[in-house]
């Protein structure tokens, strides 16, 4: 039956592209679409802020596949080629182009977009977003330009993307100042125990911090930027500017067709439930888009992290396969900027915790940070400390009681608290 079936996966990233290759080594014999509005083969998002940004990875080193895996293993890729529409009572999609095709189940993996700065000069040609490999390549040539020139950029936001880029562009030698509304970077991921690390960590590689502050404005001549203004009447000297305050889920297709969204303060996003699909049961979504009831976790949560767009495509995958799924991963994302590497796994959103316990050297940048709740962990987060990561989602997923004096002593073994 699978050779007359048609599976089409809207969105040609690291979801769909992972979904395609688990469709074809689970045995499925159907058609299987994948299509994107890039030109560019499935790629990851990591190296656009991290390693080819910087010059230490090559542009190749980002795609999820060769371009002819493809073809080789009968994926019938569509680059370049937007969705404009959804039927499900059809079944149909409709491409840029005017055609359609006739699904029998469909998986919307069409990730999230960068939030548009609403001021006045965001139409320069030296305002850049970070979202796409093509964004990256104009990115990567500005940062080098700016070093050359010792000209300065300007980050709106000091959230992951915006900290990435700022390393980065100092490490070509631009001058940087980070916008930031909140009083310390990643302030609603790690709280302003831990935020105080990334504001030392950058601001003794000369990156300047304004905070408690929105842009309100960039001007500029001929086109080109030439400073950005805060809200507290503040003139920031840029040649360039990056917005970096966030990304939306790209919900477009799921609205039209009556899917089920996830509200706005839970995320927002299309709702799935644990297999990922949505309140169709021929639809399914996964990766930045996907809004999911977490078994483990007991809520529902949007991810918008690599190790997420890694897993769910298979996960939705099999589940397209009507194979048992529970979607239970814990939320992982890693950094690595200047000197410091860093990755985190668990979920402890502002006000679910009740203590942060720290093991290590903090001032050093060598420890483990722990969020708990009542004496359960909640999230870790490795700080130049390796090979620890299995450990603490064990720890996550025990859901035990820690003695948070314990947990604080390095010389007391992470397994120990397993047993």
């Amino acid at each position: 039956m699978d050779a007359h079936q048609t599976f089409v996966i809207v969105g040609a990233g690291l979801t769909g592209a992972k979904a395609a290759e688990t469709l074809r080594s689970e045995g499925f014999t159907g058609r299987v679409i994948l299509i994107g509005d890039e030109r560019d083969h499935p790629y990851e998002r990591p190296p656009l802020s991290k390693g080819y940004l910087t010059g230490s990875a090559e542009r190749d080193s980002a795609f999820v596949h060769a371009p002819s895996w493809y073809a080789e293993h009968d994926v019938e890729l569509h680059l370049g080629q937007p969705v404009v529409h959804l039927d499900k009572k059809t079944r149909t999609i409709t491409l840029g182009d005017g055609s359609t095709l006739i699904f029998d189940k469909l998986l919307l993996a069409t990730g999230s977009e960068p939030r548009r700065l609403d001021v006045p000069g965001t139409d320069l040609a030296g305002v850049h977003h970070l979202r796409r490999l093509a964004h990256a390549d104009r990115l990567k040539h500005t940062l080098a330009s700016l070093g050359r020139e010792n000209g300065h950029l300007v980050v709106a936001g000091a959230g992951w993307i915006g900290l990435e880029v700022a390393a980065a562009a100092r490490g070509y030698g631009a001058e940087v100042t980070v916008v930031e509304s909140a009083p310390t970077p990643l302030h609603a991921v790690l709280g302003p125990e831990l935020g105080a690390v990334f504001t030392d960590l950058h601001a003794e590689h000369g990156v300047r911090f304004h905070f408690g502050a929105r842009l309100t404005g960039i001007t500029g001549q001929d086109g080109m930027v030439l400073a950005a203004t805060t809200d507290d009447g503040q003139e920031h000297p840029a040649h360039d500017v990056l917005a970096a305050i966030g990304a939306a889920p790209r919900t477009a297709l799921a609205e039209v067709a009556g899917l089920e969204l996830a509200p706005g303060e839970e995320g927002g996003g299309i709702a799935v439930d644990a297999s990922l699909r949505t309140s169709d049961p021929d639809i399914f979504a996964a990766g930045d888009v996907a809004n999911a009831e977490h078994p483990l976790l007991g809520r529902r949560l949007r991810v918008e992290h690599w190790a997420n767009a890694l897993n769910g495509g298979p996960a939705a995958a099999r589940a397209m396969l009507g194979r048992p799924v529970s979607y239970d991963r814990i939320p992982y994302f890693f950094t690595d900027q200047y000197d410091l590497g860093m990755e985190y796994s668990g979920y402890a959103a502002p006000g679910s915790y009740d203590q942060v316990v720290c093991r290590g050297d903090v001032g050093k940048r060598q420890f483990i940070a722990f969020w708990l709740r009542e004496g359960r962990v909640l999230a870790g987060m490795n700080v130049n400390i390796w090979d620890v990561t299995e450990q603490i989602q064990q720890l996550i997923r025990s859901g035990r009681q820690v003695d948070p004096d314990a947990l604080a002593d390095p010389s007391v073994p992470l397994t120990s608290f397993l047993d």
